[in-house]
C-alpha cells in the first residue's frame, strides 16, 4: 500500500517514501550499537560498525566527585585552601633600576595534612639564560611568546628578528634572576633550602600540622628586566626623549617578589615550573607593603594606600576625595603636572604602604611621568558598596587615555559584576606602561598609546581605540578570573582567559558594537579548521596556538551555548552560580563543567567533548531535501497525480527530434488495429481499484480514519532532509525555511539527533499547505562557527566573493637575480635621513 510518494530535490520525479524510508533504516540497522571506543576510557572498544559515540558521558574522565568537591561541581564539606600572608618592604632604585625587600611570610596549613617544606615560585629565574625556559625554547618554535625567530624554508634562510637580538644582547649584558639570602624562621634560625631553576624549596625544621602556621623570612633583590626587550609581562620602559638628566622610566613591578606556591586538594603542592606561557596560581592572603622610590614619583599599587598625608600633596588628596562622586574622570596629577614631574628629578625618596585583604597576588607601578585620575563607583550592596576607578599614564597616553581608560573600567565592573558578583575590591586600576595587558588583584597594566606627530600633536586610529576600550575590560575582567574565582592559569588558562574573553566580548558589544571587537563564532573559523589546533584542554605550556585556543574558542563555545543551546535565562543562572560558589575558591574544570549541568538541568557532555576534548569543528552540509506529498489512497485522485507528474517530465530527446524530423508513428498509421490499451494508459483507474480502496477504509479503526481522514483534508507538505557533519563536531542544526509565498521561519533541530549517528542524519519537516520550500539554509546567523557555508544552501546558492585586478611586483625589488648590480654599484653613499623616534 503505498501512503506516501516522494519528489526528489523538489522535482516532478516521484519514488515510493517507504523505499526511501526502509533503506534508511536498513542502513541504520547495520550500525552496532556498542559504546565508542575513544581518547576517554580506552578499555571500552568498539569492534562493530563504525559507531562512534559522541554523547558519551564525562564521569570515567573527570575526577571523582569526593568531600573536598561534590558530583554538583561545588566545594564540598570538608573543602580547605591554605593562606598566605606577606608583609613586605621594598627599595627601588631608580638609577640601577634594582630593587631589594625583605619579607615576611606566614603559612597557615588549613589541609588535612602535615607539611614537610614550602614550595616557592621564583619567576624573575625563568629569565635566567640558563633556565629551563630558556634551554627548552626551540628556534622558530611555534607559540612563543614574545620576539621572532624563523626556521630556513625553501630557498629562505633563517631568519633571526631584531627584537629576538635585542633580547639576547639584553641577557649577554644583565645580570638577571633573584639574589636570595638570610632564609630564617620568625626566631631567626638559618633554613635549609634548595633553589632549583624558578623554583625554590624550603625545608623546614618540624612538619607544619594541619590547623597550624609557620612564619618565615627572607631577603632578595634583582635587576629589574627592561620589558621592551624582554617581554616578562612586568619591568621597566626607558623614555630617552624625555626632558632632564638621564630620562624617566615606567616600573611595572609585578611577579616580583618570591610567592610560596598553592597546594590543593587535587595537586598537593603546584610546583610546575614557570616556562613563560601557563602564568600561575597562588594562595589567598593578606598584604602589607611598603615601597620606598624616588620622592616624585606616583605609585599604583594592589590595595589601599594607608599613608595618603605623607605621600600626596593636600591639593591631590582634596581631588582625589572629589573624585568620588564626579560624573566624569578628576585629574589627581594633570597632564602639565606629570609633564613638570619629568623635567627635575630628586635624589629623596618616599615610601608608599598598601595593604590588601584576601588577595592572591600583589602588584605595583611608579614613574614620575604618571598623570592620574580617578572616577568613583557607587556600586551599593554589602560586599563593597564604593569602588575608586583609576587610571595611571604618561603624556604618550593623550586623550585616548584621558576619555577612555577610567570609563572602561566603570563599565567593566558594572557589565562583569551583573554576570557574577559584585566587585569585593574598594579599587580598580588601568596602568599604561611597557605590558600590552597584564592582570594583578585591583591593578591592571594596559599598553595602547597616542601617536606622536611632528608637529607635537597626538593622534591615535580606530584600532587603537578599540585595544585600549577592550584591554582594559579585559584585564579589569581578570579580577574576576581567576584573581577571586582562583582557577590553576598553569594548567588551564582557559579557565581565566577564555570565560573572561567570553564576558569582555559582552562589555564590549554593551560598549558599542559597531566596533569590530572580533568575538563572535565566526571568527574562530580559521582556527577551527586549521591543523594547528589542540583540545582546549591542553595544559597552558603545551599549546600551539596561545590566543585562539585559550581565549577566543572557549569564548566562542561559551558564546554559541548561551545563545543557541541553553539560552540567556538557563546559561546566566548557571553561570553566574558558578562564580558564586568559587568566588574566593579554586575551582578545576570538572567544577565548571558539573556546575553548568547541575544549575542548567541539560545534560552537555556532549558539548564539552567536542568542544574542550576534541580538536572536531563544526561542520554540517545540507546534502538533499526530498518533497513529498501525502497519498490520498483514492485511485481516482492518486492516479491523476501520477499522470500529470508523467506529463510533466522532460520529454525525451529521441521523441523530440523524431517529432522535428516529422516521422509518423506506427500507431497513428495504423488506426484500424488499435486495441483497449491504446485507448487508456497505466494510470487508467478501474471498479476494482475502487473496490480495494472503500475496503480499505472499511477496515480502518476508527481513530486510524480520522486520523487518515484529516491528513488527506489537511494535505500538508512533507519534506525529508539529509544532513552530513563533515566537521565531525555534533552541534544543533539551526534552519532558516523559505517559503515560495516569501516568509521564513527559523527553527531548530537539538543536537541529540546525531547521538545514534554522528555522520549522517535525516529529518522530517511538515509545513502548513500554503507553505511550499523554496530553499532551505543551515545557520544562516553564522552563529555556531561553521566552517564552511557554501554547503549549507539548498539549493545551493552563488557564494558571493571579490575580485582584485593587481600589478606584477618588481622583480627587482623581491630578487637577488634580478637587481640591476651594474647600475646600483654607481649610487652614491649618503647619510641616513634622521628619523626622530617617540613613543
Amino acid at each position: 500500500m503505498r501512503v506516501l510518494s516522494v519528489n526528489r530535490n523538489f522535482s516532478r520525479n516521484t519514488v515510493p517514501v517507504i523505499g526511501v524510508l526502509m533503506k534508511l533504516i536498513t542502513t541504520l540497522s547495520t550500525v552496532s550499537l556498542l559504546l565508542s571506543s575513544n581518547a576517554f576510557a580506552a578499555g571500552i572498544n568498539q569492534t562493530k560498525g563504525v559507531f562512534e559515540d559522541k554523547f558519551r558521558q564525562l564521569e570515567e574522565v573527570l575526577p571523582t566527585p569526593n568531600d573536598y568537591r561534590n558530583a554538583a561541581g561545588e566545594p564540598g564539606k570538608e573543602y580547605w585552601q591554605q593562606q598566605v600572608d606577606y608583609e613586605i618592604r621594598a627599595v627601588l632604585d631608580e638609577v640601577e633600576r634594582h630593587i631589594s625587600a625583605s619579607q615576611t611570610v606566614s603559612y597557615t596549613n588549613n589541609s588535612p595534612y602535615a607539611l614537610k617544606y614550602l614550595w616557592l615560585q621564583l619567576e624573575q629565574n625563568r629569565f635566567k639564560p640558563d633556565s629551563l625556559a630558556e634551554r627548552a625554547d626551540a628556534f622558530g618554535g611555534i607559540g612563543r611568546r614574545g620576539s621572532l625567530s624563523k626556521l630556513p624554508e625553501n630557498d629562505e634562510p633563517a631568519r633571526v628578528s631584531m627584537a629576538e637580538l635585542r633580547r639576547q644582547q639584553f641577557y649577554a649584558d644583565n645580570e638577571i634572576g633573584y639574589t636570595i639570602s638570610n632564609v630564617v624562621d620568625e626566631t631567626g634560625t638559618a633554613l635549609e633550602y634548595i633553589i632549583t631553576g624558578a623554583q625554590m624549596r624550603i625545608d623546614l625544621p618540624v612538619a607544619i600540622q594541619s590547623g597550624s602556621s609557620f612564619v618565615y623570612k627572607l631577603d632578595y633583590e634583582y635587576n629589574i628586566l627592561e620589558e621592551n626587550a624582554v617581554s616578562a609581562r612586568a619591568g621597566y620602559e626607558h623614555f630617552p626623549d624625555d626632558a632632564g638628566k638621564d630620562s624617566n622610566d615606567i616600573f611595572l613591578m609585578a611577579q616580583w617578589f618570591p610567592r610560596v606556591a598553592a597546594y590543593s586538594d587535587y595537586e598537593a603542592w603546584h610546583n610546575k615550573e614557570f616556562l613563560g606561557r601557563g602564568e600561575f596560581t597562588l594562595e589567598f592572603g593578606n598584604y602589607d607593603v611598603k615601597m620606598t622610590v624616588p620622592a616624585d614619583h606616583i605609585v599604583a599599587a594592589t590595595g589601599v594606600l594607608q599613608n595618603p598625608d605623607q605621600v600626596l600633596t593636600a591639593t591631590q588628596q582634596s581631588r582625589l576625595d572629589s573624585a568620588r562622586d564626579s560624573e566624569r574622570p578628576v585629574f589627581v596629577v594633570t597632564a602639565e603636572e606629570a609633564l613638570e614631574n619629568e623635567s627635575e628629578g630628586t635624589t629623596d625618596t618616599k615610601t608608599w604602604h598598601f595593604s590588601a585583604a584576601n588577595v592572591r597576588d600583589f602588584a605595583w607601578a611608579s614613574s614620575r611621568k604618571f598623570i592620574w585620575d580617578a572616577k568613583g563607583i557607587q556600586q551599593g550592596g554589602d560586599i563593597q558598596p564604593f569602588i575608586m576607578a583609576m587610571s595611571y599614564y604618561p603624556k604618550e597616553g593623550g586623550d585616548l587615555w584621558k576619555n577612555y581608560s577610567t570609563e572602561a573600567i566603570v563599565h567593566a565592573i558594572d557589565v562583569y559584576s551583573r554576570f557574577t558578583f559584585d566587585y569585593p575590591y574598594p579599587v580598580s586600576i588601568s596602568v599604561n606602561g611597557p605590558v600590552g595587558g597584564m592582570e594583578y588583584p585591583m591593578i591592571t597594566f594596559n599598553g595602547p598609546r597616542t601617536i606622536w606627530h611632528e608637529d607635537g600633536s597626538r593622534t591615535y586610529t580606530l584600532g587603537e581605540k578599540r585595544f585600549l576600550i577592550g584591554v582594559v575590560i579585559h584585564e579589569v575582567g581578570h579580577n574576576y578570573f581567576p584573581m577571586i574565582v582562583n582557577s590553576d592559569e598553569r594548567q588551564w588558562t582557559w579557565m581565566d582567559e577564555g570565560l573572561n574573553s567570553f564576558l569582555d566580548g559582552i562589555a564590549g558589544r554593551e560598549w558599542d558594537p559597531d566596533i569590530p571587537w572580533g568575538v563572535e563564532p565566526r571568527d574562530v573559523v580559521e582556527y577551527m579548521k586549521s591543523n594547528v589546533q589542540v583540545p582546549i584542554m591542553t595544559q597552558s605550556d603545551s599549546i600551539l596556538k596561545f590566543g585562539p585556543n585559550a581565549y577566543a574558542k572557549p569564548a566562542a563555545a561559551l558564546n554559541i551555548l548561551r545563545e543557541v543551546i541553553l539560552g540567556r535565562e538557563l546559561f546566566d543562572f548557571a553561570f553566574k552560580e558558578y562564580a558564586q560558589r568559587w568566588m574566593n575558591k579554586r575551582p578545576t574544570p570538572s567544577d565548571f563543567f558539573r556546575t553548568i549541568e547541575e544549575a542548567s538541568g541539560v545534560d552537555l557532555d556532549w558539548f564539552w567533548q567536542g568542544w574542550f576534548y576534541s580538536t572536531d569543528h563544526v561542520d554540517i552540509s545540507i546534502d538533499k531535501v526530498y518533497q513529498l506529498r501525502l497519498d490520498t489512497l483514492d485511485p481516482d485522485i492518486d492516479s491523476a497525480r501520477r499522470r500529470n507528474e508523467e506529463i510533466d517530465r522532460p520529454n525525451s530527446l529521441f521523441v523530440e527530434r523524431n517529432k522535428e524530423e516529422g516521422r509518423k508513428l506506427w500507431v497513428d498509421l495504423n488506426r484500424d488495429i488499435a486495441d483497449y490499451h491504446d485507448e487508456n494508459d497505466r494510470f487508467t483507474v478501474t471498479n476494482r481499484d475502487r473496490n480495494s480502496y472503500t475496503q480499505m477504509l472499511e477496515d480502518l479503526g476508527p481513530m486510524e480514519r480520522v486520523a487518515f481522514e484529516r491528513a488527506i483534508e489537511e494535505d500538508k507538505n512533507y519534506y525529508l532532509l539529509n544532513f552530513t557533519n563533515e566537521g565531525g563536531l555534533v552541534m544543533p542544526i539551526l534552519l532558516r525555511l523559505t517559503y515560495e509565498n516569501g516568509m521564513q521561519e527559523d527553527r531548530m533541530i537539538p543536537a541529540e539527533i546525531w547521538r545514534r549517528s554522528h555522520a549522517q542524519v535525516s529529518k522530517m519537516i511538515v509545513t502548513n499547505k500554503g507553505h511550499k520550500l523554496e530553499s532551505v539554509e543551515v545557520d544562516p546567523g553564522w552563529e555556531t562557527a561553521d566552517v564552511d557555508i557554501e554547503n549549507n544552501h539548498y539549493p545551493r546558492k552563488i557564494i558571493l566573493s571579490r575580485i582584485e585586478a593587481f600589478k606584477a611586483e618588481d622583480r627587482s625589488k623581491t630578487d637577488i637575480e634580478y637587481r640591476d648590480l651594474m647600475h646600483d654599484s654607481k649610487t652614491e653613499l649618503e647619510e641616513p635621513k634622521e628619523k626622530i623616534q617617540k613613543k
